[in-house]
C-alpha cells in the first residue's frame, strides 16, 4: 500500500520510526515533511500536502492511506480534513483505530506523538491499515452525505 506521512516537530522522531517500520513491512511510504527538527515549524502545509497526495492517488485508483502526526494530533487532523475528499480520524486506542476505517472509511489517520509510545502508535497504525471499510449501507450513506455537503454545501 502507498502511504503518505506528515508531521510537525513533535512527531518527527516518531515519523522516522514509522517510515522505517512501514517500509520494512512492504509499504511504499512518502514523507511530506518536515525534513529536519524545527520547534517553530508550521504543520499545516506538511499535512495538507500529504492529504492532497492521498486524494490524487485515490483518483488514480492507487491503494493509499495517509498518516499525520503531531503532539496531540488534533491540529494535524484538522489541517488534513480541509482537503476535499479527506476523512481524517484522530485515533487514540485500538477501537478508534479500527472504527475509523470500518465505519467511516477514513483515509487519513491522525495520532498524537506525545500521547503514546512508538510501539503503541505503530500498533494503532497497523490496525488502521488492516481494517477494511464495512460497506454497510448506513455507513456508506452517511459518508455520502458528508461528501455531498463537501461538494455542494447542501445538507441532506
Amino acid at each position: 500500500m502507498r502511504i503518505h506521512i506528515a508531521t510537525d516537530h513533535a512527531g518527527l522522531e516518531l515519523s522516522h520510526f514509522l517510515i522505517e517500520q512501514l517500509r520494512e513491512q512492504g509499504h511504499e511510504v512518502f514523507d511530506h515533511g518536515p525534513k529536519e527538527y524545527d520547534a517553530l515549524d508550521d504543520y499545516p502545509a506538511f499535512c495538507i500536502n500529504a492529504a492532497l497526495a492521498v486524494v490524487r492517488d485515490e483518483q488514480a485508483s492507487i491503494e493509499v492511506l495517509g498518516i499525520v502526526l503531531g503532539g496531540s494530533g488534533n491540529g494535524e487532523q484538522i489541517a488534513a480534513n480541509k482537503v476535499q475528499g479527506i476523512r481524517a480520524a484522530l485515533v487514540w486506542n485500538e477501537s478508534t483505530a479500527k472504527l475509523a476505517r470500518e465505519h467511516n472509511n477514513a483515509n487519513v489517520v491522525a495520532v498524537g506523538a506525545r500521547q503514546h509510545t512508538q510501539e503503541e502508535v505503530l500498533n494503532l497504525i497497523q490496525l488502521f491499515i488492516a481494517e477494511p471499510f464495512s460497506f454497510d449501507e448506513r455507513h456508506a450513506r452517511r459518508i455520502g452525505k458528508i461528501a455531498n455537503f463537501e461538494q455542494t454545501g447542501e445538507i441532506s
